[in-house]
């Protein structure tokens, strides 16, 4: 498994280690399964699909709502096949809460609550994301802590669990015990910070440029102006109000780069917390080719090359 903030090289040290082992990817990476978001989900180029397998991207459409337990199971379907390929399966991503549902399960949540939503929806529409933020802040701060004001998805789901529970964990998903019947390699992948935030915000800098406003504008034509589940993201929340006349793209980019290193930093603090996570820094080991070395000396090691 390598995870790791976003821009950090995940994706450039699987190609490496492809070089090295017969892998195949499971991506763990809660944008990259959206069909038609290109423009700024880092997504593997074809030149890097062509190199090494990946599973679990552009795999549902933009208004199709795709959660950590469908994941889950997707993602252990996938690891089946690659392991009746005859290669080794890697999960490569930086969405913390798949990660770990996938090494740890989830427990049942409570059931959705269609009229509470409802309600919900309509205060976020009258008085905005934040707003909700606040009132999930005033029942649970701790969960509240963990995330981002404008995650309504997140938000909203988060107050429906302590709505049928109010004495439930503070984590926002219920975990079990950490099972898996694989024996697991945790890698996580880091870099100077200031270099990273520096790149971040080149990259996204660059995303704008190759089309991001158009991209979001086809989205929108094609499925219709109700909020998108995949369009919640960094980078498409900023940019539809710039299709919509409400920012500037330069505007728009100035927050998308804000967000960008802001989610880089929270990526960092939820592996931080992760056990067994065995950290490698890039640019030290000497980049992706280095890091894949690294990987693959622990792999022998730990005795999954047998």
């Amino acid at each position: 498994m390598i995870a790791g903030p976003t821009g950090v090289g995940k994706t450039a040290t699987a190609v490496a280690l492809a070089r090295r082992l017969p892998i195949a990817v499971v991506s763990a990476d809660s944008r990259q399964v959206y069909r038609g978001l290109d423009a700024a989900t880092g997504k593997p180029t074809p030149a890097e699909r062509a190199a090494v397998p990946h599973h679990l991207v552009d795999i549902v459409d933009p208004d199709e709502r795709y959660q950590a337990a469908r994941f889950r199971a997707d993602a252990l379907a996938a690891i089946e096949r690659i392991r009746g390929d005859g290669r080794l399966p890697v999960v490569v991503g930086g969405t913390g809460l798949y990660i770990r549902a996938l090494v740890r399960g989830l427990d049942p949540a409570p059931p959705r609550d269609p009229e509470f939503r409802r309600e919900l929806e309509a205060v976020a529409a009258t008085a905005g994301a934040a707003a909700l933020h606040a009132r999930l802040e005033a029942v649970a701060p701790e969960v509240a802590r963990r995330l981002h004001p404008h995650d309504r998805v997140r938000v909203v789901r988060a107050l429906e669990v302590h709505r049928a529970d109010p004495a439930a964990p503070t984590e926002q998903t219920r975990w079990r015990s950490p099972e898996t019947p694989y024996t697991l390699l945790y890698v996580g992948l880091t870099r100077d910070r200031a270099r990273l935030y520096a790149d971040l915000r080149a990259r996204a800098a660059a995303m704008a440029r190759q089309g991001l406003a158009d991209e979001v504008r086809g989205l929108l034509a094609r499925f219709g102006a109700e909020p998108l589940p995949a369009l919640e993201g960094i980078g498409y929340r900023q940019f539809i109000d710039v299709v919509r006349g409400r920012a500037t793209a330069t505007e728009a980019l100035r927050h998308m780069q804000r967000e960008t290193v802001r989610y880089a930093k929270r990526q960092w603090t939820w592996f931080a917390r992760e056990p067994g996570i065995q950290w490698i820094d890039v640019d030290r080991a000497g980049g992706a080719e280095g890091a894949a070395e690294t990987i693959r000396k622990l792999a022998e090691t730990g005795g999954l090359l047998g």
